[in-house]
Formats: C-alpha cells, structure tokens, sequence
C-alpha cells in the first residue's frame, strides 16, 4: 500500500525507514554510480532528509520498502535551487505550485506496479495541494525509466556535470492520465484516494499549512 509521511513521522515505521535508506544506497551508490555518501548503517542520506520532507512509500506485504520518492516545496531549500541552477541559467524555480521531487527509488526486483503507484501517488499530491507542476533533475538512466513510465519531463535546462548529462525537468498529471496508470498499478483511484486521506486525516490543518509554506 502506499503512505504518505513527513520525516518527522518516520519513526513509526521504523522497518520501512530503515529499508528506504538503505535500497537507496543500492540504487543510487551501487547500481547507479551516483557520488552519494552511505553511512556506517548502509543507509543513503543527505541534508535534505533533515528538512523533514514528505515521502511517498510503497509497502511491501512484509512491511519493508517497495518504491519512494521524496517531496519539498520550492519555497524552500531545494537541491535543484541550491546545486543545480547553472542548468537553468541561474534561474532559481521558486513557487508555491511546484514541488522538487528527488531520490525516486525502486527496492531491488521491484515491479513496474511499484513505479506506476508511485506515479499515481504523486498525482494524487498534485490533485490534493493543487500543485502544477514537480521539478526534479535526473540523468539519461533515470530519463529512460520516466519514459518507461510515461512520464517524460518538460526538460528546461541539460548540460554536462561531473562528465554526465544532467537535466532538469518539470513533470505534471492530466486527469486522463489516471485512469490508465491504476489499470498499471493494479489499484484503483478510491483506493488511492483512501490512501491518501487516511494518511492525513487527524493533520488536514498541518498538511494545509504545508501545502501553502
């Protein structure tokens, strides 16, 4: 199932934390190659797991991590604001209607239903906070996975870093796009939506506080 959690909550899901950090560093130090720091614990963290953002995590049956992403408003420190504007000119994407979405994990021998519902998890975020967009900066690797998934971003900057192509992309859901995604992530949209609300029922008020920061 999917959750919905801010890092201050994570703590009460103290095996799929543990799982998410650590198929992190699987995907993005071991199989990607990405210049990402693990600690003692084999977890992959960075600074901006400490600005409490909100994840979106798959479930497995067993508890563990199956897929994640994680979200921050761009009113706030981003990593494509704060390491990445040359790809953009040194325009710094600043607005209340576009989140950075980063770290877009997939636990080893995931399913491509993992990646649609997380796909659908993130219009459900785009629905939900009335958002317009996502921004995110990916590499050819993960361009092919996004075009895999149907989601191929509005590329707005791509040059060469650290002897890699780097882009930078907006992504958002039309409402269409909904239904053929579930039919992918073998779940439906009042399944999704229940999902959704539970995950913030006794924090509507905190979560709208949020939306808007």
């Amino acid at each position: 199932m999917l959750h919905y959690i801010y890092a201050d909550d994570l703590h009460f899901f103290p095996l799929m934390r543990d799982t998410m950090f650590r198929d992190r560093a699987d995907q993005f130090k071991r199989r990607l190659g990405w210049a990402v720091s693990v600690n003692e614990r084999g977890e992959e963290r960075d600074e901006y797991d400490d600005m409490n953002p909100l994840y979106v995590i798959w479930q497995k049956a067993d508890g563990t991590h199956g897929g994640s992403m994680r979200f921050l408003p761009t009113t706030g420190d981003t990593m494509v604001n704060d390491h990445f504007s040359h790809l953009t000119d040194g325009v710094k994407i600043v607005s209340p209607l576009i989140w950075e979405c980063t770290r877009f994990c997939l636990a080893p021998k995931a399913d491509r239903r993992v990646a649609a519902a997380l796909t659908v998890a993130a219009g459900e975020l785009m629905d939900e906070f009335k958002l317009e967009h996502f921004v995110g900066v990916f590499d050819p690797r993960m361009e092919r996975i996004y075009r895999l998934m149907g989601l191929s971003p509005e590329v707005i900057g791509r040059a060469s870093h650290d002897g890699e192509d780097i882009g930078v992309g907006l992504w958002e859901m039309h409402a269409d796009a909904f239904g053929p995604t579930l039919e992918k992530a073998g779940i439906n949209r009042a399944m999704s939506k229940m999902w959704f609300r539970a995950a913030f029922e006794h924090a509507r008020p905190y979560l709208d506080e949020r939306a808007i920061a």
